[in-house]
This record gives structure tokens, sequence and C-alpha cells, in this order.
């Protein structure tokens, strides 16, 4: 039984005003901050969610060894980056750790309790700073229909909410689980 990632990188990033994920940030483009985290992780392999953007896969395979999963449909939204990357696991993946683009920020030292919690038998795993849940989420496979159910521009959060108390709650060293990058503004220094 194996874990992997899947960083979600599909979007069109319209509110940014489009090329989000390959903005300049720390010498690099803003996905290096979550290519990182997933090199950092306890993972067999990372998969990039792509769409219609040719250069963000060009960039993320130039960052890291990775595996290229094609959201044909990713203008549905987020739940279709999602599935994508749970439709490309191979049958024995145990989990799944789900890293989003444009969440740079993300403390590596919560990446490894996030996948244990989910070995050791959690459904899923959060990480949490100052009582906020945040990104990334591990998820086991057992979830993993329920994902597929998914639809819209949702990821798995409404999922996750539905497991109360069996949900784990990893604490974070500090708030980069909840830096979301959606305006040029946001993109932190």
């Amino acid at each position: 039984m194996s874990f992997h990632a899947i960083v979600l990188a599909a979007g069109f990033g319209s509110r940014f005003g489009g090329g989000k994920l390959l903005a300049p940030w720390r010498g690099g483009a803003l996905l290096d901050g979550a290519l990182d985290a997933a090199m950092a992780s306890p993972v067999a392999d990372i998969r990039v969610v792509v769409g219609a953007d040719a250069a963000v896969a060009a960039h993320a395979v130039s960052r890291c060894e990775v595996r290229l999963v094609l959201a044909k449909d990713h203008a549905l939204g987020l739940s279709a980056s999602l599935k994508a990357g749970i439709a490309d696991l191979p049958p024995e993946a145990a989990g799944v750790l789900i890293l989003l683009g444009d969440m740079p920020l993300v403390p590596q030292a919560v990446l490894r309790p996030l996948v244990q919690a989910v070995m050791n038998g959690a459904p899923a795993a959060v990480p949490v700073w100052r009582g906020r849940q945040g990104h990334p989420a591990a998820i086991s496979a057992a979830l993993f229909p329920q994902i597929m159910a998914l639809d819209g521009d949702r990821g798995a959060r409404s999922v996750l909410d539905g497991l109360g108390e069996a949900l784990a709650l990893i604490e974070a060293p500090d708030g980069g689980i909840l830096l979301d990058v959606d305006r040029p503004e946001d993109v932190p220094l």
C-alpha cells in the first residue's frame, strides 16, 4: 500500500489575472512552493494535475520528477481536477496528500504527521492553525468513491466536513496552511 501526492495546478487563475502559478516568487514561480512541499512529503510519487496551460506542465517537469495528469474537463471546476488526480492513482494506493498549487507556504513539518495519521487509521487528516483548518489534506483510499462523486468548483471539504470527529487534526507550526493566493497582492514575499 502506497501513499501519493497530488498537486492541483489546473485552474485558470482568473481572479489573479491569469498566469498565477508561474508568477514570480522567491527566485522561481509560485507553483514551486507546492512542488517543494510535495517533494518533502513521505510519498511514493507526485502527480501534478494540469489544465490547458502547457507552461505550467513544463515548469513542473523541469523542477522535479512528477507524473503529469491532464484534467481535460478542468473548466468545470476544482472537483474535475481532483477527480482526475484520484483516477490516475494506482489501485494499491493507500491514500493521497492533496496540495494546492497556489499555496506556497505549507510548512513541511505538517506533511509527515498528516500522512502518518491516515496510515494509522484516520480516514483523513488536515492541519490546523489557531483553530482554523487548512491545507494540504491527507485522504485515505476509503474516501476515494466520495471524492469521485463530487462536482462543480469545490474540493474535498464537504467530504472532510462529513467525517466529524473522525477527521484527524494536526497542529501546524504556522499559518502557511491558510495562505491561498488568489490575487497578485496575496503573493507572499
